[in-house]
């Protein structure tokens, strides 16, 4: 209850961003200090259970809950969060080159709601910078995705090469990688999501997979991030083309452009919504794309959960493994504890031995 009580009313004292800054910067800081990785195991970690544990794209992830992109966009505090109970992480989203984002203020708390609202534009340090960051952790404890995207100057005609680039760079270090097509807040970002443009660009990143696969000698995962503001026509020309492409799974789903419902006084911030609010749509994709696909591409569902049942929902709505964000504003790390706690409960009271028995519950 140490966040709940006391750094939560200190953080949210600060500017959202300054108090996002501090938190990457002092969780970086502090991992160097001899015993402090394993304090916070201690205080914070989560004790894999075989009921939870789950075996997808080649990886061993011992627990379906995971942190999403965009909390640690340049991998600075990879040890850290991996030390607090999740069972993987994404980091990013990471360009080739280094870029400074959109103007500031560009993230707010909808507390009401329970939100955020972020128009962050790809602040990041660039390949070289995470390169060296993910080279030098001392200890894996999970699996660790590299969120890719392209440069705000690239044209959606040169996306590709940004997303290659992005490949080549952080192959050595990544477990599996996310192309990310789906963020509000790089312009014209979104329209890589349909026509020839999602197939075009998904045949270049399998392109490079594939070459850096024979370099290296090892095959890694790719998954596409997909947005919640897409009609129902949409999603099926998308979820075709991702089969089609061969990609090893969909990431359902981004933050949300839609506003409804929201009446906290930055609902007229433009930017993703995150939280509360975009659970039910997000668990409506994650619905979609399972029964588009029969099951057959594995989801990552994202968006809104702060709960056990949330992440349940999600699960049993089709989704393999399940990440939060927002929640770990607002709850602290105790949130995965609970929701670890809670998922056995659940898949317990509805008779499941196992997790992968309860995903798409309820398309049965």
């Amino acid at each position: 209850m140490l966040y709940r009580n006391i750094g939560k009313h200190l953080f949210f004292q600060l500017d959202p961003e300054r108090a996002h800054h501090l938190m990457i910067g002092g969780l970086h800081k502090a991992a160097n200090i001899p015993g402090f990785i394993s304090l916070l195991h201690g205080m914070y970690g989560v004790k894999e259970v075989p009921e939870l544990a789950v075996d997808l794209f080649d990886l061993h992830f011992p627990t379906p809950v995971g942190l999403a992109a965009g909390l640690d966009k340049n991998a600075e505090a990879v040890d850290a969060f991996s030390a607090i109970g999740f069972g993987f992480m994404e980091v990013g989203t990471v360009t080739p080159k280094a870029q400074p984002g959109n103007d500031q203020p560009r993230l707010f708390r909808l507390k009401p709601e329970e939100a955020l609202i972020n128009r962050m534009g790809f602040n990041n340090q660039g390949t070289g910078f995470m390169a060296r960051q993910l080279a030098s952790l001392r200890n894996r404890r999970i699996p660790i995705a590299v969120n890719i995207g392209k440069n705000k100057a690239t044209s959606n005609e040169e996306a590709h090469l940004d997303y290659e680039q992005c490949i080549s760079a952080l192959y050595p270090y990544a477990d599996f990688f996310v192309v990310n097509i789906s963020s509000p807040n790089t312009p014209d970002l979104r329209n890589l999501q349909h026509g020839d443009e999602l197939a075009s660009l998904l045949e270049a990143v399998n392109r490079e997979l594939a070459e850096q696969a024979a370099r290296h000698g090892a095959a890694k995962h790719v998954l596409v991030k997909i947005a919640p503001d897409v009609s129902l026509t949409e999603l099926e020309y998308m979820v075709q083309t991702i089969m089609n492409s061969g990609v090893s799974g969909i990431i359902a789903t981004n933050t949300t452009i839609s506003r409804e419902g929201i009446t906290s006084q930055h609902a007229s911030e433009t930017g993703g919504l995150s939280g509360k609010p975009l659970k039910q749509r997000s668990t409506e994709i994650i619905s979609h794309v399972y029964r588009l696909t029969g099951g057959k591409l594995p989801i990552i569902g994202s968006g809104g959960i702060f709960t056990a049942r949330d992440a349940y929902e999600k699960i049993r709505a089709g989704a393999s493994l399940v990440e939060i964000y927002t929640a770990l504003i607002y709850e602290g790390p105790e949130v995965n504890r609970e929701v670890h706690r809670g998922l056995l409960d659940l898949l317990r009271r509805d008779g499941f031995s196992h997790i992968s028995e309860a995903v798409g519950a309820d398309h049965r």
